[in-house]
């Protein structure tokens, strides 16, 4: 789709440079409409951890940027404490255990994973260097156990 400005949107099929046609990353219009539609915060398994430690009576910041100037935004952020909590898809960060490609577009989405992966590393370093502790879970993952450890890293830091 294009603009009144005249670019295309992001994520449209019309090329913004020369008019013409690219190949989309989806392989229908029902799978691009379906892979729009994911959230990147509040997400069922972020939502069930932050109940529990809202439970506990933990106060955090949500979608919060841990260190200025560097584009990366933690789901769950403890900024007293240091402590920045990050949930995981399975699909769109190369779980080890639920990943699976799918079968059209591979090479695309063997790219994008390894790119989210790479970068999730890196926004690791950059935290720890900083002085933060980055705690990764698995969407997958228990809400009880994970805020449970969660909790734990928190009080250690008090």
């Amino acid at each position: 789709m294009t603009r009144p400005d005249g670019n295309a949107r992001p994520g449209g099929t019309a090329s913004a440079v020369g008019g013409g046609a690219k190949e989309s990353w989806a392989s229908s219009d029902a799978t691009r409409r379906s892979m729009q539609a994911n959230r990147s915060r509040d997400t069922g398994p972020e939502m069930a951890v932050r109940r529990l430690l809202f439970a506990r009576g933990l106060r955090y910041r949500v979608a919060f940027k841990p260190v200025k100037g560097e584009r990366m935004t933690a789901d769950i952020v403890f900024p007293g404490r240091r402590v920045a909590v990050f949930i995981d898809g399975c699909f769109w960060h190369g779980c080890p255990e639920h990943h699976r490609l799918p079968k059209t577009h591979t090479d695309y989405w063997q790219s994008k994973i390894a790119r989210n992966t790479a970068r999730d590393t890196h926004v690791a370093q950059v935290l720890e260097t900083a002085g933060w502790t980055v705690l990764r879970f698995w969407e997958h993952e228990d809400p009880a156990e994970v805020a449970e450890r969660i909790a734990n890293r928190v009080q250690d830091h008090s």
